[in-house]
C-alpha cells in the first residue's frame, strides 16, 4: 500500500480525488477505501438538503437527519484510510504533458493535490420562485419532493405554488398525498386541457396572484393572495429549477447534453478521460439514496480504470527490466 496523503503541498499523488462530500462522494469513497485506494474527499460543508431535518425513502435510515448520514459516512471513510478535506475547490487542470491522466486539484486555501482520476459530485442549486416567506420555509413546510416529504405532511391541506413549467403535473403528483390539494397558479394561464385535468382529480385552482406564505409561531399557516385573502394550507409544494454545480466539469471540456447536462455514461463516467462525475451535479431527480447507488457505481468503474492502467504499468516496468 502506499501511504495516505498528508493533506500538504507536497502530497503524493492520490488515486482518487473525490470532490463534493454528499452521499454521491461518500459512497464513491467508501467504495475506493475499502479497495484500497488513496482517496481524498474535498468538500464546502454545504449541502443541498440541509434545511431538511430528516430524510426519507433510504432502505435502514428512513427518517434519519441528513447531517447525521454524512457524519457517519465521513467516519467509515477515515477508518478505512481516506483523508477528508473541508474546504472548495476553485479549480481541476489535466496535466497535458502526462502520459495517462493526471489532474491538480487546487482549493480556495490554496492546497494542490494531483490526483489520477477526479470524482465530481458536487450536486444543484434550487432556484424557487422570488416570494416572501419561500426561502424561509425552504425544507420545513416549502417543499419540492413528495416522495421525499409527502408523507409526513399526507391528508393535510397542502398547496402548489405554480408559475413554472410543470406545475399542474406537480399538482396531480401530491394529490395522491392529500385530498385536499390547490393549485395556486400565480397569475400564470392554464389551459382548458389543464384544468379538466385539475378539476376531475379534485384539485383546486386559484389564479391570483401569490403576495407571500403565512407565517405564525414559527410555521405556515397559509397562502396570501393579492387581494389580501388568505387560503389556509400547512405545507406548500413548488417545483424549482435546477442549476447543476457543473462549473469544473465544464471548464474540463466535458461535453453536455442539450438539456445543457453534462453527459456520463451508466457508471459517471464523462467524455473526458479520467474524469467521473454521479449524483445531482449530473442527474437532478437523484434522491439521497439514488446519488449513493451513483456514487458506488462510479467508484467501481474508476477503481477498474485504475486497474487497468496498473496493468499496463507494470508490463513496461517488467519489460524494461524493472522491479514491480
Amino acid at each position: 500500500m502506499n501511504p495516505q496523503p498528508s493533506g500538504t503541498d507536497s502530497s503524493p499523488v492520490v488515486d482518487v480525488a473525490v470532490i463534493g462530500g454528499g452521499a454521491a462522494g461518500l459512497s464513491a469513497a467508501l467504495v475506493l477505501g475499502r479497495a484500497r485506494r488513496r482517496v481524498v474527499v474535498i468538500d464546502a460543508g454545504r449541502p443541498r438538503n440541509a434545511p431538511a431535518a430528516h430524510m426519507q425513502g433510504f432502505l435502514s435510515r428512513d427518517g434519519m437527519p441528513p447531517g447525521e448520514l454524512l457524519a457517519r459516512g465521513r467516519a467509515e471513510i477515515a477508518a478505512y484510510g481516506g483523508h477528508l478535506v473541508a474546504d472548495t475547490v476553485t479549480s481541476v487542470r489535466q496535466h497535458v504533458d502526462a502520459s495517462s491522466p493526471l489532474f491538480e486539484v487546487t482549493t480556495r486555501s490554496g492546497r494542490v493535490v494531483d490526483a489520477r482520476r477526479v470524482l465530481v459530485t458536487t450536486g444543484l442549486r434550487d432556484e424557487v420562485p422570488d416570494v416572501p416567506g419561500v426561502h424561509e420555509r425552504w425544507g420545513r413546510d416549502l417543499l419540492h419532493c413528495p416522495y421525499c416529504h409527502g408523507y409526513e405532511v399526507r391528508d393535510q391541506p397542502l398547496g402548489v405554488l405554480g408559475g413554472r413549467e410543470g406545475s399542474v403535473e406537480h399538482a396531480l403528483l401530491i394529490r395522491q398525498w392529500s385530498d385536499d390539494v390547490v393549485l395556486f397558479t400565480n397569475g400564470v394561464e392554464l389551459d382548458a386541457d389543464e384544468r379538466e385535468r385539475l378539476v376531475a382529480s379534485a384539485v383546486g385552482i386559484v389564479d391570483e396572484p401569490v403576495t407571500r406564505l403565512v407565517v405564525e409561531d414559527d410555521r405556515l399557516v397559509g397562502v396570501e393572495l393579492g387581494g389580501g385573502r388568505m387560503v389556509p394550507r400547512t405545507a406548500v409544494f413548488v417545483r424549482p429549477g435546477f442549476v447543476p454545480n457543473d462549473t469544473l466539469l465544464t471548464d474540463l471540456g466535458c461535453a453536455v447534453h442539450d438539456t445543457g447536462w453534462v453527459a456520463v455514461d451508466p457508471t459517471g463516467r464523462t467524455s473526458v478521460p479520467g474524469v467521473w462525475a454521479a449524483g445531482n451535479a449530473t442527474n437532478p431527480r437523484a434522491q439521497v439514496i439514488t446519488a449513493a447507488g451513483e456514487g458506488s457505481a462510479a467508484a467501481i468503474a474508476i477503481n477498474n480504470d485504475l486497474v487497468d492502467e496498473d496493468a499496463q504499468l507494470a508490463v513496461d516496468r517488467y519489460r524494461r527490466g524493472l522491479p514491480a
